[in-house]
């Protein structure tokens, strides 16, 4: 697959009022992030305005556990003490957190499921992309079929690893690209990109209690 230069667009992220609050505690937030925001600030003062720096005013510490593409919507959790986000961030290195991810994908998958396994690298003079490389991080992606239409397949995703940008590469190089995606599709084939962080499940910092938070879903 060749990849041109990727220039980004301007930011423009939706109201902060876009940003739903899930649950809060004295360990946790869990929050909907709406696309096109950024899940932490990005380089320069105009992208400053986040999830996290949301959250920040509106509840205060909200530290960062994990990340979510900017175009990408969903569950996403913020941890509100340092032991509380040491706890957390070893859960997903650990990979004892469970995601689930929605996304409707150009063309007709024809198998019911699978899995993707291919590794994960850097481009090293383009930006924020990434390509598959033997030499690359470890990325597997489970994936089953939830419906299909004419031209376009609903997946419900399964990543047991976290690399920056794995479902939308490897969705991009199983031949069916996530509609709507500006960096490895047709951004033209949807208004926005099509992949939703559905589901996330981990282990209580303060409790170890098991526990699940859902996103309704956007399209």
């Amino acid at each position: 697959m060749t990849l041109s230069h990727h220039q980004s667009p301007p930011y423009t992220p939706p109201a902060p009022n876009h940003l739903v609050t899930l649950y809060i505690d004295e360990h946790v937030i869990i929050a909907d992030k709406p696309s096109g925001l950024l899940s932490v600030p990005g380089k320069g003062p105009e992208k400053a305005q986040c999830a996290q720096s949301i959250l920040n005013d509106r509840h205060s510490s909200a530290l960062t556990v994990h990340r979510l593409d900017m175009d990408t919507s969903g569950v996403i959790v913020f941890a509100r003490t340092k032991d509380a986000q040491r706890y957390l961030s070893r859960g997903f290195e650990r990979r004892l957190t469970e995601k689930h991810y929605v996304a409707v994908v150009a063309g007709v998958v024809p198998d019911a499921s699978g899995v993707i396994d291919f590794p994960i690298a850097k481009h090293s003079l383009q930006g924020p992309l990434r390509h598959i490389a033997p030499d690359g991080q470890e990325a597997i992606t489970h994936w089953q079929v939830l419906e299909r239409g004419e031209t376009s397949t609903r997946l419900s995703l399964s990543p047991t690893t976290g690399r920056s940008h794995q479902l939308r590469l490897h969705l991009s190089v199983f031949g069916h690209a996530i509609l709507g995606d500006s960096l490895y599709g047709d951004p033209a084939s949807a208004e926005r990109l099509l992949l939703h962080a559905e589901a996330l499940s981990f282990s209580h910092p303060g409790t170890e209690n098991r526990m699940s938070f859902n996103a309704p879903l956007p399209f």
